[in-house]
């Protein structure tokens, strides 16, 4: 996990200077490993195929100097789709208002799966999320997983353009 987070890291700035942000850098897979990288347009515009086979040119290039993971794995670059993860405190900002799966690293309020409305991050750094009319916060640090829920309405709003822009943002 540390390797990945260094990995991210080490990529940021050389996409940075592409347009593009790092969503998620992940390493799946048994004995035919993948390095997933998902990635998103920093003006906003989604991404293309032709934007994740740039950005695919370049790591390949970087790769080939630096290891990025022992062993052989097959590098994917991809966009986060619309269920996207969300994995950076300003994700759960942009998508606040629709419907979120979480998980945690350690149980909050004897639970460490949650799903519910996503209502953005308080002014202590938490994850708030609206279930069954409760709001509950889970610190960043201890988010494990969390995700976008592919609804009608997230459908919707992504076919108007970002649904970051279109969300019924709550406070």
């Amino acid at each position: 996990m540390e390797r990945l987070k260094a990995l991210e890291a080490r990529i940021a700035p050389t996409l940075d200077g592409m347009g593009f942000e790092v969503v998620r850098v992940a390493l799946t897979g048994g004995s035919r490993r993948t390095l997933q990288v998902m990635a998103d347009r920093s003006d906003g515009v989604p991404i293309s195929v032709d934007d994740c086979a740039a950005i695919s040119e370049t790591l390949s290039a970087i790769f080939d100097v630096e290891e990025p993971v022992p062993g052989s794995y097959d590098l994917e670059v991809s966009s986060p789709g619309i269920d996207r993860p969300l994995t950076r405190p300003k994700d759960f900002v942009a998508y606040a208002g629709f419907e979120m799966k979480l998980e945690t690293s350690a149980p909050v309020n004897g639970r460490k799966r949650f799903k519910g409305v996503l209502k953005g991050v308080n002014a202590g750094g938490d994850v708030v999320m609206e279930i069954d009319g409760a709001e509950i916060a889970v610190p960043f640090a201890g988010v494990a997983l969390a995700k976008l829920v592919m609804t009608d309405e997230l459908i919707a709003a992504t076919a108007q353009g970002r649904p970051s822009e279109s969300a019924p943002h709550a406070s």
